[in-house]
């Protein structure tokens, strides 16, 4: 008996001299895991986020499995990345992920990953000729915040955000844009669910969209219900896409009166510099706007990205900005920037996905990916091959290797030089 009572003896100091390590008595790790929260992950560096879609063919009909997700999880958890960010309920992808992450959790329990889940929001008679930006989809969008909800509910310990809306409030979104009074409807639904304990205390709800319609872009944004959204969420979380506006807004985009001799890399990164600075402004002027309000709010980047390839505005006979090359710069430069300043970048996109414009398989939206479709991976991350971080993982079947087969003078010879721009570069 008295060996027995000294075996229990050491057996409670070492429980309580663990629980104390741990800070938390008692408590187990996935326990420690779900305590883990929006607030004290977004903006860490240890904690880096991606935008994330899981669809391997050129349609979404085909929706991935379990197990192809959690494929992408392991290549994705070899980088670091430990936040993800979906775009809807109705879809099976967001419960497939989620299923994925928790099988995954069981079968390791040191893995961790945490999901930004999105709720799709459309005005009435979205996607057809006669939207009407007035009213909204009442039923659908109610159906997804549902969803929402539920899944929220029921993987607390990995849903730490619900964003209310992807690009819903920008008016360029022409088929499907509502007014900022919806959004607000919904985050306000959510919030009160959180007062009540129907949802986690301290799960943080959004919305995510273009730096213009949080403020950061013209008048007509603007308006009353845009500030009380701003009241009512938890975060900001904006967008930014410098690479479109080297089309659409190209006075920052190109080289430079000075810059004539330097050498073709060179010139490439002056450019690419421009293009993060003009990133940065996009960030400071939500900042500027929440500051006029008086209103504090932490703000971080829901979405920013640069393509690898285009056929249209972005490419050879537009304005030169789509190569690995220049994906590559772009990627490490808002890491460096975001990570240094303690600001979340949900990076656009871990992989390629062709279904979304199926019918140009060279059109941009197919080509943000860091990985091709097939799981080669692109320059921007050649440096972690190299480290042999993605050692036994694969993508279909196929092993994680560099394009170009991690030739750089062949990538180098097919990327374009920026044009030369004689206006004065933006100032910050």
């Amino acid at each position: 008996m008295k060996k027995r009572w000294q075996t229990a003896v050491i057996l409670l100091a070492l429980a309580f001299s663990f629980s104390c390590h741990t800070g938390h008595p008692g408590q187990t790790h996935q326990q420690a895991k779900q305590d883990v929260t929006a607030k004290n992950i977004l903006g860490k560096p240890d904690y880096l986020a991606i935008s994330f879609g899981g669809y391997r063919g050129n349609s979404r009909d085909i929706q991935p499995t379990v197990e192809q997700l959690k494929e992408d999880l392991k290549i994705l958890a070899a980088m670091h990345v430990k936040v993800l960010r979906t775009y809807n309920t109705k879809l099976a992808e967001a419960a497939n992920l989620l299923k994925a992450i928790r099988e995954l959790k069981q079968e390791k329990p040191n893995f961790e990953m945490y999901v930004m889940l999105g709720a799709w929001i459309d005005c009435k008679n979205a996607w057809t000729n006669h939207p009407n930006h007035e009213d909204e989809d009442a039923e659908a969008n109610a159906a997804e915040i549902q969803r929402a909800v539920e899944m929220a509910n029921q993987y607390p310990d990995i849903v730490k955000i619900i964003a209310v809306g992807n690009e819903a409030m920008v008016k360029w979104a022409a088929s499907y844009f509502v007014q900022p009074r919806v959004i607000l409807k919904y985050v306000n639904q959510l919030q009160a669910l959180k007062k009540t304990g129907k949802l986690p205390k301290d799960l943080w709800i959004t919305s995510s969209d273009n730096f213009a319609s949080w403020g950061g872009g013209g008048a007509e944004y603007h308006v009353e219900d845009l500030t009380q959204l701003i009241k009512a969420v938890d975060y900001v979380s904006m967008h930014t896409y410098p690479m479109h506006d080297t089309h659409y807004n190209p006075a920052f985009w190109g080289n430079v009166k000075g810059e004539e001799t330097r050498s073709d890399t060179a010139k490439i990164a002056a450019a690419m510099t421009r293009a993060r600075d003009y990133a940065i402004s996009q960030y400071q002027s939500v900042a500027k706007y929440l500051k006029g309000l008086g209103i504090e709010k932490p703000i971080h980047i829901g979405e920013t990205g640069w393509a690898s390839a285009s056929n249209e505005h972005y490419g050879a006979n537009g304005s030169k900005a789509t190569d690995e090359y220049k994906e590559g710069l772009y990627y490490k430069m808002m890491r460096e920037w975001t990570n240094r300043e303690g600001i979340a970048c949900f990076y656009f996109e871990v992989f390629d996905e062709i279904w979304k414009d199926a019918a140009n398989p060279g059109g941009s939206e197919n080509h943000f990916g860091l990985f091709t479709i097939d799981g080669k991976a692109k320059y921007a991350i050649w440096d972690l091959v190299d480290k042999g971080v993605f050692k036994g993982l694969s993508r279909g079947g196929n092993p994680i290797v560099k394009t170009y087969g991690g030739d750089e003078k062949a990538l180098l010879k097919e990327v374009l030089l920026p044009p030369m721009n004689q206006k004065t570069p933006m100032a910050h």
